[in-house]
């Protein structure tokens, strides 16, 4: 049975509201994550403990396929997708946007999406800032608290459609209380012996589209690194740890186009073109660039594999980041077009990547 976790009367939305309050007279500058935790809660319910308060926080309602259909209104944006060891922004504006069910598109270049919207448990319009210098911005979270997305709005833009859209799906709900449901752990692996290795090596190698891999795996009941693991060296392989960061690095060097792909529970936000202005600033590995910011905390990774995908063009090849747990982190492929060729450029640069020990 599912236990749905609330705060308590002693941490209840009063007295979390309070002291939010406090964590933010002494350090102003505090991210939200950052501070949820600090306070031992999800960030959903510390952004709803401000709630009916005047206090620049107003509860969304669904339907969230309908909202996300409203988007292309508010004109440019930058978005936000992060997990636990990355952070993924871009500027632009929706469009080309579709919803099929739980599943929703964003096909611009500037902002590509791709949206499971089963994950959207909670939504938010916030308000933050002091008079005059106010920022705006759209939150969603999954049913354990965690954000999926966030979509903030340009600093000094018209406000009406931001309003008019927050009017839209405004909640008649403005309670002060978020209940968040912990995400259960996932699944282990099942044994090696019991998946038919030669089997997923067949269909491995019969693929034609990249998109058919998620499939392949749940047929042979497979985990994402266990079939990397048995499906042989040539199809997939470990490199260093480093090695995603150096593949940027060198793909920064060479002015060469890439796609970088970061997902949370309800989102994947992918990056296409090329990375310029890279900085390391403590134990963040930074891209800097006009549209298109990446923040890697790369400590955190603990596994990278080369993985070489047939489709109907040619082979795929993708640099996958992975943490302890064996979650993902970030995926990379070089840009490459539907119906054209892999580029030649990106398998040099995956290719002399040292592999690991």
């Amino acid at each position: 049975m599912t236990t749905v976790v609330t705060l308590d009367e002693r941490s209840g939305p009063a007295g979390l509201y309070d002291r939010w309050i406090e964590l933010r007279s002494g350090e102003p500058a505090v991210r939200a994550r950052d501070a949820a935790d600090r306070l031992g809660v999800s960030e959903a319910e510390l952004v709803a403990c401000r709630c009916g308060r005047n206090a620049g926080v107003r509860r969304l309602a669904g339907p969230w396929g309908e909202l996300l259909r409203a988007l292309p209104s508010l004109g440019e944006v930058m978005v936000l997708t992060r997990n636990e060891h990355v952070v993924h922004e871009k500027t632009g504006t929706f469009g080309k946007v579709s919803v099929n069910g739980p599943m929703g598109l964003v096909l611009n270049r500037e902002i590509d999406l791709r949206v499971f919207l089963g994950w959207w448990a909670s939504g938010y319009a916030v308000t933050e800032g002091k008079p005059g210098e106010e920022r705006h911005s759209l939150q969603f979270f999954a049913g354990d608290g965690a954000a999926v997305h966030k979509i903030y709005f340009k600093a000094g833009a018209d406000i009406a459609p931001y309003e008019a859209l927050v009017a839209q799906f405004h909640s008649d709900d403005q309670s002060a209380a978020q209940s968040v449901t912990p995400s259960a752990p996932p699944a282990p692996d099942g044994a090696d012996a019991d998946i038919d290795a030669g089997a997923l090596r067949e269909d491995w190698l019969a693929l034609l589209d990249v998109h058919d891999f998620a499939a392949m795996l749940r047929k042979h009941k497979a985990g994402r690194i266990q079939a990397m693991r048995l499906v042989g060296e040539d199809l997939a392989w470990r490199v260093t740890r480093e090695s995603f960061t150096a593949a940027i690095e060198a793909a920064s060097r060479l002015d060469l186009s890439v796609m970088i792909f970061v997902g949370s529970t309800g989102v994947i936000q992918i990056h296409t073109g090329p990375v310029k202005t890279l900085k390391r600033v403590g134990p963040w590995f930074n891209i800097l660039d006009p549209g298109f910011n990446l923040h890697l905390k790369d400590g955190g990774i603990a596994e990278v594999w080369v993985v070489r995908k047939p489709t109907k063009d040619g082979i795929v090849t993708s640099l996958e980041a992975y943490d302890a747990d064996g979650g993902q982190i970030a995926l990379m492929f070089g840009e490459r077009k539907e119906g054209n060729p892999e580029q030649d450029a990106w398998r040099e640069v995956v290719a002399a990547l040292e592999t690991a020990a």
